[in-house]
């Protein structure tokens, strides 16, 4: 678990502010849920054989001998809300939602055991459209961070229905071969054989490429959901991939299935994971409500933005004074321009004009604008141009009045 200091910061703002347009574009509304869960959600919501549940959840007693959990993803506690408060007695819900998620597992680039998810949920939809719309708003979003070396894997799981004649096949496919397999895929055959799928073993994986496929147990009506997907895909222009094993590792999900992945973090290269999960508000005792949904680890985004989004904010302008008429009068000044929106620094140190510049400098702020006792007797102002002067050019300073303050902000601004 790691600090999030300012310099990183200004970073998360930048992309949590685009993630909150294109959500208020797709009229999504924000939905905030507790960190600390009881454990019961999770063994219902997630599945007790996963290995979220099963290997990773920081779970615990508390002074009441309730077992509760925190949170290690976001849709269970999201699904929990919306049944408590019965918000689908007021139709279907498209929901955003961000905050720290934990899990026990070994910490690498872009994971700590607490991480940082943001993520969208389209509760109450069964049209194949909520499918290809959830996908557009992340894939719109990323694009717009400016990542453009993304791939998005698709795939169908299927009906719960396709999926438990799949598993059977898959199983015994598997026992066949059980000692070829791995010591992690070896132990997941009988609880949760359609985790094997996604083994990273490179030699379960070998193995893998003659074992049975889900594709081959789907539906017709489970066949023609996934071909209409595509042609939605298609029709937005979003590239994509079929991955016959990508499955998620959560139970709740079925029919679609997907994954925006890079190249740039690794092993652990998934950027945003999502899929359908049309019975887990019903397994919560809530009405029968189809959804989609995806979540973005944000630590990951962060890597993948790079330098341009990284930069701290620099400020507007870097007020430097000296006196204490000069001090109330850069004080008051500060209050009135960030009131106009515009990022001031305010000098605290009183030591000399030539190390006050320095610092101004070091801020890489626009203008520094310079109130020494002098100007304060005058009532003026003095600004002067820091980014894009050659050292030495002092022919971008302007004074101004404090009665002139409109012109100055305009001055400012330009």
């Amino acid at each position: 678990m790691v600090d999030l200091l300012p310099a990183q910061s200004h970073s998360w703002q930048k992309v949590e502010s685009i993630a909150l347009e294109h959500f208020s574009r797709a009229g999504l509304q924000e939905i905030r849920t507790p960190i600390i869960e009881q454990t019961e959600l999770f063994l219902r919501g997630i599945g007790e054989n996963t290995d979220v549940v099963g290997k990773e959840m920081y779970s615990f007693d508390d002074r009441g001998g309730r077992s509760c959990t925190l949170r290690p993803e976001g849709t269970a506690s999201v699904a929990r809300s919306i049944v408590q408060h019965g918000l689908l007695n007021n139709g279907p819900q498209r929901l955003w939602y961000r905050g720290p998620m934990f899990r026990y597992e070994r910490p690498q680039a872009g994971r700590q055991r607490q991480f940082h998810q943001i993520g969208v949920e389209f509760v109450g939809l069964a049209s194949v459209m909520s499918d290809a719309e959830v996908i557009s708003v992340a894939w719109n979003f990323l694009k717009d961070i400016g990542l453009n070396d993304l791939t998005l894997e698709i795939n169908s799981l299927g009906s719960n229905e396709d999926r438990n004649i799949f598993k059977e096949e898959l199983r015994n496919w598997l026992n066949q071969r059980f000692d070829l397999l791995d010591e992690d895929s070896q132990k997941r055959i009988n609880v949760n054989p359609l985790r094997i799928l996604d083994s990273k073993n490179s030699s379960t994986k070998e193995l893998l490429v003659d074992a049975p496929s889900l594709s081959d147990f789907l539906s017709n009506e489970s066949k023609t959901r996934f071909y209409y997907l595509q042609e939605l895909l298609d029709d937005l222009n979003i590239p994509y991939k079929i991955n016959n094993n990508l499955v998620r590792g959560l139970d709740y999900y079925c029919h679609t299935a997907f994954e925006i992945t890079s190249d740039h973090l690794g092993s652990q290269a998934t950027v945003c994971g999502g899929g359908r999960y049309d019975g887990l508000i019903s397994e919560l005792g809530g009405p029968k409500a189809p959804s989609i949904g995806w979540a973005i680890g944000m630590e990951r985004l962060i890597i993948l933005a790079g330098d341009a989004i990284l930069q701290s904010k620099t400020p507007d302008v870097y007020v430097i004074h000296r006196g204490e008429k000069a001090e109330k009068f850069a004080l008051n000044i500060t209050c009135k321009l960030r009131s106009a929106n515009l990022s001031i620094e305010l000098d605290y140190s009183g030591s000399t004009f030539s190390k006050q510049f320095k610092r101004a400098d070091k801020s890489r702020a626009k203008w520094a604008m310079v109130i020494g006792e002098d100007e304060v007797s005058k009532g003026q102002l003095l600004i002067k141009k820091l980014i894009g002067k050659e050292k030495g050019d002092n022919s971008e300073e302007y004074i101004f009045f404090k009665e002139d303050l409109d012109q100055l902000i305009k001055k400012l601004i330009d």
